[in-house]
């Protein structure tokens, strides 16, 4: 992510910023401009456009769009269930879930990829629901299960626990579960759908990543049941992904969108490491990670910044930044996600 400053005193502006530290001015984010607006009185930012309404309920910070009806932003528009609200740790769970949709809608802007303004109520629309087990009358509990499904992304909103985030994470044996992972691989799916539809993409997709077309609750319960393949690592970014086709590009395609988020924010703040080869050039920092052509230059860029993230956490008894190697296999499954969304 990039560097965002006041527009009232150009100091620092952090994303989740609602108002300036140094002068008080309220802010709001206009996510289709990618620039801050200093409210004025009547609460309006620049382009007279007003808050979410969200604004009170859970700090959103974007403004709405022109035009809008909802009274709401473009991000909290495509949440269309919410759990109860008479508990003020939904409310937490909540606010923190939109924090890292925000997230990931900024990086749809980024890369320019489809995404309706609001979902249109017909199946496969892009929508969100956050949601809370629950006890039937039977005494039983009622599972809210993460995942997608015809465009809509249910998370269960313990995820924003990060006792139980990190509970969940050690359970399954898995490195890294963060919101932004959820939200980045669960969105995968839902662009599956949207962009892998001619019949030279599926073959494409079905020789990179396997065959989807195998039953799917059978491939998942055989993966929780017998655990991934011993070679996992040499041909996927993550044990889940060998779960199934799907699972796969989903991770594989979150994992891009890690690297590229990743390095604008690198190069935002001026973090760009020596290449890990010995005596190669210093590398010369990507205009817009974003839009690169060619995937070796990001791959060559990410890298070098691993090694040194993973380095600087290690100096502070912290678990790796980014716990994961790639393999060439991988690497050209990386290919085939950065080929779909540069298409766009």
């Amino acid at each position: 992510m990039r560097i965002f400053l006041c527009p009232t005193c150009e100091n620092q502006v952090h994303f989740n910023n609602t108002q300036c530290v140094n002068c008080f001015s309220g802010l709001a984010y206009a996510p289709l401009e990618d620039e801050w607006a200093a409210l004025g009185p009547d609460n309006l930012g620049a382009w007279n456009r007003e808050c979410c309404t969200n604004r009170e309920v859970i700090g959103c910070n974007w403004l709405r769009e022109i035009g809008d009806q909802s009274g709401l932003c473009v991000s909290c528009l495509h949440t269309t269930k919410i759990p109860d609200m008479s508990d003020p740790t939904n409310t937490r769970q909540w606010a923190r879930l939109e924090r890292a949709k925000r997230r990931l809608f900024y990086g749809l802007f980024k890369f320019g990829l489809p995404l309706a303004r609001e979902p249109d109520g017909i199946e496969g629309s892009l929508k969100f629901e956050f949601l809370g087990d629950e006890m039937r009358p039977d005494g039983k509990n009622e599972r809210v299960v993460t995942g997608h499904a015809s465009g809509c992304i249910t998370i269960n909103i313990e995820e924003a626990d990060d006792a139980i985030r990190e509970k969940n994470r050690t359970a399954l044996g898995e490195p890294y579960r963060t919101l932004i992972g959820h939200f980045r691989h669960e969105v995968a799916h839902y662009y599956w759908d949207k962009l892998v539809v001619s019949e030279d993409l599926k073959n494409a997709c079905r020789a990179t990543f396997g065959d989807e077309r195998q039953d799917y609750g059978d491939a998942l319960k055989a993966h929780y049941a017998n655990g991934p393949r011993q070679d996992w690592q040499q041909s996927y970014v993550s044990a889940y992904a060998c779960a199934h086709p799907w699972e796969d590009f989903a991770e594989t395609w979150a994992h891009y969108l890690h690297m590229v988020g990743g390095l604008e924010t690198a190069y935002a703040y001026g973090i760009n490491p020596k290449p890990t080869r010995v005596g190669a050039q210093h590398l010369v920092q990507l205009d817009n990670p974003y839009h690169v052509s060619d995937l070796e230059k990001l791959i060559e860029h990410w890298i070098p910044l691993t090694v040194a993230m993973n380095a600087m956490n290690r100096a502070m008894g912290l678990r790796d930044y980014y716990p994961f190697v790639w393999t060439p296999v991988i690497s050209n499954k990386l290919k085939f996600i950065h080929d779909l969304i540069e298409a766009q």
